[in-house]
C-alpha cells in the first residue's frame, strides 16, 4: 500500500481499514472505522464506480471521520464509520453481492453497523439484512425509519434556518434564493420543503428529466452545471459530490450562506477560511446533513425506532448550528474549524471518562 494512505490513517486516527472480496457476486469493498470511542461506528455504504483504488480508499477514510464528527455533533452514542462498494449501481448491482457485504460485515463483529449512501437504497439493505444482523436503514415493515433522504433534507433546512437567523436577523426562508446542486433524493426533498416555505429555487443535475419535473412541480428555474456557483442567490446548497468548495468554484459565489446535504464540501481545510474572507457563512455539512444518521440511528434505540423521537432530534439541528456559529464568531475560528473542535472535544471527554473508569475497576 501507498506509505501516504498509512500516513493518513495514522494522522486521522483511524482505527482499521478492511478490504473484502468476494469473487463469486463480483463484491469489491472497502470499511474504514475511524472512531469507536463513543460506540459502534455507523455509517452507509456508498457504491460508486471509482477509476482508481487510491480514490476509493481516501473516499472512505474521510467519509469515516466525518461520520466520526457527525454522530459527534448530533449527541449520538455511536462512531464513525464507511463502506464504499467499488461498482457502478446502475449496472452491477444483485443480490448476491449485497449478501456478501453481509458476510464481510459480520467479520468486524458489532463494530461497525452499515446502512443507505450513495448508489444503496433501502432494498439493497434489505438484502444486506438476510446475511447480517448489524444493518439499520431498514423499511418500517422491517421495524425501520425507512428512507433517510427526508430526514436529511429536513435536518439542512433546520441549518439554513438557523445560518438564516444569524446572517439576517430572522428564520423566515420565504422569498430567499436557494441554489441546489444536485437533486437527487436528497436534494429533490430539500427542493419540495423550501418550495413549502415560499423560496425561489434554482436547480441544476445531471439528470434532465429531475430538472423538468422540479420545474414543472415546484416552479425551480434550471441553471447549468457549471453556472450554478454563480447564479445570484441567497444560500447555496451543494447537495451532490463532496469536494465542490475550492479555489475555482468560491469566488464565483454569489450567496451569502452555504447549507447543503453533500458531504466534505470543502477540498480542503483552508477552503473554510477562504469562505469566511468572502464573507460567507458556512454550515458545516456533517453539522446540517446528520438528520439521516439520526433517523436511522432511532432503530437502535432499546425500544425500537420511535419517528416522534428521530423528529425530535432532526429538528434539534436548528440548535446545533446556531451554536457552531456562535462558537465560531466568539473564537474567530471559520465554522469549519469551530465545528471540528467541539467534536473532537466530546469524542476526547469520552475517551478520558472511559479510561478514568477503566483505571477504578482495575484499583478495586
Amino acid at each position: 500500500m501507498d506509505s501516504s494512505i498509512l500516513d493518513y490513517v495514522a494522522q486521522h486516527g483511524h482505527e482499521q481499514l478492511c478490504f473484502f472480496s468476494d469473487p463469486s457476486s463480483g463484491l469489491r469493498a472497502i470499511v474504514a472505522i475511524h472512531d469507536t470511542t463513543l460506540g459502534p461506528a455507523l455509517g452507509g455504504a456508498r457504491m460508486y464506480p471509482y477509476e482508481k483504488e487510491e480514490d476509493a480508499i481516501l473516499d472512505v477514510l474521510r467519509l469515516s471521520e466525518g461520520m466520526s464528527y457527525k454522530a459527534a455533533m448530533a449527541g449520538l452514542p455511536l462512531g464513525g464509520g464507511k463502506c464504499v462498494i467499488v461498482g457502478n449501481p446502475r449496472t452491477d448491482k444483485t443480490p448476491a453481492l449485497f449478501h456478501a457485504l453481509g458476510h464481510a460485515v459480520n467479520k468486524l463483529t458489532g463494530r461497525y453497523i452499515t446502512a443507505e449512501d450513495v448508489g444503496t437504497t433501502v432494498e439493497d439493505l434489505v438484502e444486506v439484512s438476510r446475511t447480517s444482523d448489524f444493518v439499520a436503514g431498514l423499511p418500517a415493515e422491517m421495524g425501520g425509519g425507512g428512507d433517510p433522504s427526508p430526514w436529511t433534507a429536513l435536518g439542512v433546512v433546520r441549518g439554513m434556518e438557523a445560518c438564516s437567523e444569524a446572517v439576517w436577523g430572522s428564520a423566515d426562508l420565504s422569498g430567499k434564493r436557494v441554489a441546489i446542486q444536485g437533486i437527487g433524493k436528497v436534494g429533490y426533498a430539500l427542493a419540495e420543503m423550501l418550495h413549502e416555505r415560499g423560496a425561489t429555487l434554482y436547480v441544476t443535475d445531471v439528470s434532465q428529466r429531475r430538472l423538468e419535473q422540479a420545474a414543472r412541480d415546484l416552479g425551480a428555474f434550471i441553471v447549468g452545471l457549471d453556472e450554478i456557483y454563480s447564479t445570484p442567490c441567497d444560500i447555496f446548497a451543494p447537495c451532490a459530490l463532496g469536494a465542490i468548495l475550492n479555489d475555482v468554484t468560491i469566488p464565483q459565489l454569489t450567496a451569502a450562506i452555504v447549507a447543503g446535504s453533500a458531504n466534505n464540501q470543502l477540498e480542503e481545510p483552508r477552503h473554510g477560511a477562504m469562505l469566511v474572507e468572502r464573507g460567507i457563512l458556512y454550515a458545516p455539512d456533517y453539522v446540517v446533513n446528520a438528520g439521516g444518521l439520526i433517523n436511522v440511528a432511532t432503530e437502535l434505540e432499546p425500544a425500537g425506532y420511535d419517528e416522534r423521537l428521530a423528529r425530535e432530534r432532526v429538528l434539534a439541528i436548528y440548535d446545533n448550528v446556531a451554536s457552531v456559529v456562535r462558537q465560531a464568531r466568539a473564537s474567530g475560528l471559520p465554522t469549519s474549524e469551530a465545528a471540528d473542535f467541539v467534536a473532537r472535544q466530546r469524542i476526547t471527554a469520552a475517551r478520558m471518562s472511559r479510561r478514568q473508569a477503566m483505571t477504578a475497576i482495575e484499583m478495586r
